[in-house]
């Protein structure tokens, strides 16, 4: 009962603020949902963090977010949160025939392919990449493609396949480069490297999701690290009396090798 309480809770908050708060009162699904994808990679980063409580309080953000849109459909009398809660637990029941029928499913490989056969059998979903928003972050996107090309069939075996593909990628970029060179900073870049480019990124995905490594929280973890590192390699430069800003990139290179050995990871 002290969930249910604390769910109801939660909702009647949420209509008061949309009642009382004149922002709350503005809002709409178009307005709100830039904020929803905000909350969902804080709890993307909050889940890499090894933080429990930094991931319970961006939950709770999240959860809100779903409250909230859930009013502004009871509002258009297209639903409510009670339609919402019932229309996700039906659809899980319904693609976990192997929990709650008599499917079999013995492996998470085996799971995903009877997922993707109940959503084209059963809920109609049509063509092979039925459902991919091209609001998706790049990576993903690009991941979820290659997730539904692979669901019928079309992937290499094993990973020896995407890394052979990586290498010729990485060829002919180089080619294109080699071609034109280098645009000058701010400028269009040429149409070639503009395509080789994605095509090697693209390629990177793939070995990434054969490796099941997520490659937007991976470059994000990369990222994170790197800003760590530059940061630390200034404060030393600092502490020696130097400008971070005036130093040769051979010098920033030792004060960011000192910073790597410093902080590890």
């Amino acid at each position: 009962m002290a969930l249910e309480q604390a769910l109801l809770d939660l909702q009647e908050l949420t209509r008061r603020l949309r009642r009382d708060c004149p922002w709350d009162r503005e809002q709409t699904a178009r307005t709100i949902v830039p904020h929803t994808v905000e909350e969902a990679y804080e709890v993307a980063d909050a889940a890499v963090s090894s933080s429990p409580e930094k991931l319970l309080d961006e939950l709770g953000d999240l959860l809100f977010q779903v409250y909230f849109l859930a009013l502004l459909l009871e509002e258009q009398g297209d639903g409510d949160l009670e339609a919402v809660a019932r229309a996700v637990h039906a659809k899980l029941v319904r693609r976990h025939p192997h929990v709650f029928g008599d499917a079999e499913a013995r492996t998470a490989q085996r799971v995903r392919e009877r997922w993707e056969a109940i959503k084209s059998e059963q809920e109609g979903r049509e063509g092979i990449f039925h459902d991919v928003p091209d609001s998706l972050p790049a990576l993903l996107h690009a991941r979820k493609a290659q997730r539904r090309a692979a669901a019928v069939g079309y992937d290499w075996p094993d990973v020896a396949g995407p890394l052979a593909k990586v290498h010729e990628e990485l060829g002919e970029l180089e080619e294109a480069v080699g071609r034109v060179g280098a645009p000058v900073p701010e400028t269009e870049p040429d149409e070639a490297s503009f395509a080789e480019v994605g095509d090697l990124l693209f390629t990177i995905v793939n070995v990434a999701r054969r490796l099941n490594v997520d490659p937007e929280l991976s470059l994000r973890s990369t990222t994170a690290r790197f800003v760590r590192r530059v940061e630390r390699a200034e404060e030393l430069a600092a502490a020696a009396g130097e400008m971070w800003t005036e130093l040769g990139l051979d010098e920033q290179d030792a004060y960011y090798d000192r910073a790597k050995a410093e902080l590890g990871g």
